[in-house]
């Protein structure tokens, strides 16, 4: 019971561990003036397909947000350091758990 107790606790942590980290990332590239804009690859079937003119519009309200914000450049600089940081630390926790799920498997296969 105690070693389902502990896996669990242990994956709740690095889950908000993960789902955190990225999500402050997100939050600092975007204050730094950097928004994600991830263009739709079209699909013969897809759903929904993102047409040029949403695509232009979605770019210019980037362009307008990139404008309007009130931070310094050196606090831009600082969020784009920070979003990185984040999203090195959340790579790490997973790589990390991918670690100790077959770590020890591939260290015998060597020795």
């Amino acid at each position: 019971m105690f070693a389902f107790l502990l896996v669990f606790i242990s994956a709740m942590v690095a889950t908000v561990v993960v789902v955190s980290a990225y999500s402050l990332g997100v939050r600092l590239l975007t204050l730094s003036g950097r928004t994600p804009i991830v263009t739709p690859a079209e699909f013969t079937d897809a759903i929904t397909v993102v047409t040029p003119a949403e695509i232009r519009q979605a770019e210019k309200r980037a362009a307008k947000a990139k404008k309007k914000s009130p931070l310094s450049e050196r606090q831009k600089r600082a969020a784009l350091v920070g979003a990185w940081a984040c999203f090195a630390l959340s790579g790490i926790a997973v790589i990390f758990g991918i670690y100790l799920i077959v770590g020890e498997h591939v260290i015998k296969l060597f020795t």
